[in-house]
């Protein structure tokens, strides 16, 4: 069917997923209206349907009959899924579809001729076509190759976006044709003996619009979790004559790199300096293609911008191809070739090696650029760490922080537990125990735990702890009470790789939010807020640093086991505009005499309550009386009657 002239096209979107992403485009389009969601019924779903005010269907023949455009943002069925099931029949239905990639050629072309039948559109989206930094690349690309003839071209992609690099290097290219792939190069068992047998990328060479291509594949795949744990994104070189241009990541840069050619002079020496018949050599050995003053994006505003507008774009060209009535087998060639060249290349590759790797710690370019850091291995001014791991390092692995020094924690901890423990137990009064569980997330040595379990003995409790010295001793505090014990579930997982329940009755996050960097943090809170049932608090103690500052060691506990004395030490320096870079050190001693030492060091992500209420979307409470003032880092956040978001 077709939009009346004058209207915005009557679009739902199948997925909630990925889906979020067509959503918002949907939404911000002027020649779009968002009509619907079409899913399997899911609690997110429904409730994504009901805070946008649009219906929520389960099945095609729910639809209402005034819809034009359907984004089917579901896997296909080469992928295991219905999607392209689900497009063919709301073309059937009469709608114009934009589906999500990849798909078997065998899909796509059944799929076209349904359209073409129909007299409908159907488009595939490869999505990162659209990305803006891909964008730019793929312009430059065009006009570098109004100039030159290509050389070679280098690229490289996780195996889960492979089909949309396929894209990029066709269109990069002018098209894939002529097209061959090589097999994939073997693996000695001399590399696999160095390398602990760890190969997570496979090469393999062949030619695309006959240009002599080497590439480089992620051949891994998480089981439970496909879209992350990728070492890298989308990565293209292609060399000409007069230089080499990168696009150096999916979401930027794109880079120019002049060639670097010396001429000889008549005594056949080179010419070092720019001159005539040199005077290239006044050009810049690298630029960024595009705006240079644009700041990058961060990982934040690829999910709020860039893909979103990449979405925009793909609503664009499907927009004009309703409005033109394009002939989908036509306009599909370029598509249809994306897509023989993706099983060709699936099918050298062989199935992907299953990983289940813990959550990666990402770094900021501080953590390589830090300067109290040097290249030795040791910290400037205070000698080498012992025990510990340098900032950066295993320091910033989730848990791997309280691992050495979890036989100490308790005799640093109780002391402030015995404070903040009553204030988060009072925090939580009013939990409804049949809303769901309560997370304890970063739930240490369980001294605050066990007071929530012995407090609320209705409620059941997910605690979850990375270090695996810390949970050994939260498991055994745990086990000491049989009431206890049966009602609080262990995990291992840190704070962004727990699995949420739909639904939670409250959320507790003692001394952890600084360990994650400001997007994870972000992500984390917005995914508690969305779980919280209405009114359930979800309380957050800080560690007291809101701003980085230069902390000189100080002790901050002493502590007297048997014939032993313990002392904890703490010191800080700034480490960027929010961080600080921690060293926590126990000394154990005889006497006067100095038996042991463990230090550790570790990033610290500072920020206020209130920032962290901005960010989760929720009301910020002082603790009840009278814990206010002994806990001033604690806060209780709420959102009584929040909805819940999707993005």
């Amino acid at each position: 069917m077709n939009a009346s002239p004058g209207r915005p096209l009557r679009t739902v979107v199948a997925g909630t997923n990925f889906g979020r992403f067509y959503i918002d485009a949907v939404r911000e389009h002027p020649d779009f209206e968002l009509a619907g969601i079409l899913a399997k019924g899911s609690s997110q779903s429904r409730q994504t349907a009901e805070r946008l005010g649009v219906p929520c269907c389960t099945g095609v023949d729910e639809l209402p009959d005034d819809i034009d455009v359907a984004c089917v943002v579901v896997p296909s069925a080469v992928m295991g899924g219905s999607g392209t099931e689900l497009s063919q029949a709301l073309l059937h239905r009469g709608v114009h579809v934009l589906q999500e990639h990849p798909l078997h050629p065998d899909e796509l072309s059944d799929t076209l001729r349904i359209a073409r039948k129909r007299k409908l559109q159907y488009r595939v989206n490869t999505h990162y076509v659209h990305v803006e930094p891909v964008r730019v690349f793929l312009e430059a690309a065009r006009r570098l190759r109004a100039r030159q003839r290509v050389l070679y071209v280098d690229a490289a992609s996780p195996v889960h976006v492979l089909a949309p690099l396929i894209d990029i290097l066709g269109r990069a290219l002018g098209g894939l044709r002529p097209w061959h792939l090589g097999d994939v190069a073997a693996v000695g068992e001399e590399v696999l003996a160095a390398s602990d047998g760890r190969t997570p990328v496979r090469t393999l060479h062949g030619a695309l619009a006959g240009a002599p291509l080497t590439l480089r594949v992620q051949n891994q795949i998480h089981p439970g979790d496909r879209d992350n744990h990728a070492l890298f994104w989308h990565r293209v070189a292609i060399a000409t004559e007069g230089g080499v241009l990168t696009l150096a990541d999916t979401h930027g840069p794109v880079l120019w790199h002049p060639r670097m050619h010396s001429p000889r002079d008549d005594g056949h020496r080179l010419v070092f300096r720019s001159g005539p018949g040199a005077q290239w050599l006044e050009l810049p050995t690298h630029s960024v293609v595009g705006d240079p003053a644009q700041d990058p994006h961060s990982f934040d505003g690829v999910f709020s911008d860039l893909w979103p507008s990449a979405v925009t774009d793909a609503l664009s060209a499907l927009r004009d191809a309703i409005g033109e009535g394009a002939d989908v087998l036509r306009t599909a060639q370029h598509d249809l070739t994306v897509f023989h060249v993706w099983r060709d290349l699936m099918a050298r590759l062989g199935p992907p090696e299953l990983i289940r790797p813990p959550a990666p710690t990402p770094l900021a370019v501080t953590d390589l650029t830090v300067s109290g850091t040097g290249g030795s291995g040791e910290r400037r001014g205070r000698g080498p760490v012992q025990g510990g791991a340098p900032a950066g390092a295993e320091g910033d692995v989730p848990g791997a922080g309280y691992t050495q020094p979890a036989e100490f924690f308790d005799l640093g901890a109780r002391e402030h537990t015995d404070r903040t423990g009553p204030a988060v137990v009072a925090s939580l009064a009013g939990i409804d125990p049949k809303a769901g569980p309560l997370l304890d997330i970063g739930a240490g040595s369980g001294l605050v735990t066990r007071r929530i379990a012995a407090a609320y003995p209705d409620c059941r409790i997910v605690a979850a702890e990375p270090s695996p010295g810390m949970r050994a001793i939260l498991t055994s505090r745990l086990a000491e009470d049989p009431g206890i014990g049966e009602r609080v579930t262990v995990l291992p997982d840190a704070a962004n790789d727990l699995v949420l329940p739909d639904r939670i009755c409250g959320a507790v996050a003692c001394g952890m939010l600084g360990h994650l960097d400001p997007d994870r943090r972000r992500a984390l809170l917005r995914d508690l807020a969305d779980r919280l049932a209405p009114g359930a608090p979800l309380v957050v103690e800080l560690m007291g640093l809101y701003t980085p500052v230069s902390m000189p060691a100080t002790r901050l506990r002493q502590a007297t086991l048997g014939g032993l004395r313990y002392e904890w030490w703490m010191a800080g320096e700034p480490a960027g505009e929010e961080l600080m870079c921690l060293e926590t050190t126990w000394r154990v001693f005889d006497g006067t005499r100095l038996v042991r030492e463990v230090r550790d060091v570790y990033h610290w992500h500072t920020v206020t309550l209130e920032r962290i209420a901005e960010e989760a979307g929720l009301a910020l409470e002082a603790p009840p009386p009278p814990h206010g003032a002994a806990v001033p880092h604690l806060g209780v956040l709420r959102g009584a009657e929040r909805p819940s978001v999707t993005r």
